[in-house]
This record gives C-alpha cells, structure tokens and sequence, in this order.
C-alpha cells in the first residue's frame, strides 16, 4: 500500500530527527522523512535537503510537509514550486503533533486530501 509521505522540517536536524523516533514509536509503515538543518550541519533550512526529503516520501499518495519556524515554511514553499508534484501541501499545524497527527491518518489508508483535512482540524482551535 502506498501511504501519504511526510517531511519534518527544521532549523535543528535534532528536532527533525527526534519528532521521527518519536512518531516512528507507534507508525512504522508510512514514509517519514527529515530535511533538518543546513548541509554544513548548522542550524537552518536548506531547499536542497528538503527537495531530497520529498521524493524520498513521496510513495505515490503525496507528501506533507512540517515545518518549524519562518524560514523553514519560505524554504518549503520554494521547494514545491520546484518540483513537479502536484500531490503536496504544506501543513499549518506543530510540527511534532500535526506530523503525529498526519502519520496516524495516514497508516490508516487515507488519501492526502483526508490526511489534511484531520491534521487541520484537530488543530483549527488551539
């Protein structure tokens, strides 16, 4: 089965890296990959990591994409007017509990449209 992929972004390959062991806990099947930090290990955001993260996700079923601060939302949208995916969106939600979120809809079978529409919602009043 091709599940909705995931890409953690963040300025820290730590964070990105620890939101996936903490996900990875209890989802194990849906494609989860990290696009944390700059190329030279330094804090920041690179469109070229997360360029990588995106096919490396994308199963077929499209991919979301987290992010943590700023920069890193200016970075993703750059990087999906780069790529040919149409099947990709960006997520208004914390990066660690919307990708928890979004990993869980996704294991269970559901399409990028649905995936999104949970993660929007359980977070919509907070």
């Amino acid at each position: 089965m091709a599940y909705v992929g995931i890409v953690l972004i963040s300025h820290s390959s730590k964070i990105a890296e620890g939101a996936k062991e903490l996900i990875r806990q209890v989802i194990k099947d849906v494609p989860i990959e990290t696009a944390g930090g700059t190329e030279d290990l330094e804090i920041g955001t690179s469109i070229e990591k997360i360029n990588a993260a995106i096919e490396q996700a994308n199963q077929g079923s499209g991919v979301l994409l987290f992010y943590d601060l700023g920069s890193a939302k200016m970075n993703a949208e750059m990087a999906i007017e780069m790529t040919d995916l149409k099947a990709i969106k960006l997520v208004e939600a914390p990066i660690v509990e919307g990708a928890y979120v979004a990993a869980v809809e996704a294991g269970m079978g559901k399409n990028l449209e649905d995936v999104y529409d949970s993660v929007i919602q359980a977070f919509e009043h907070k």
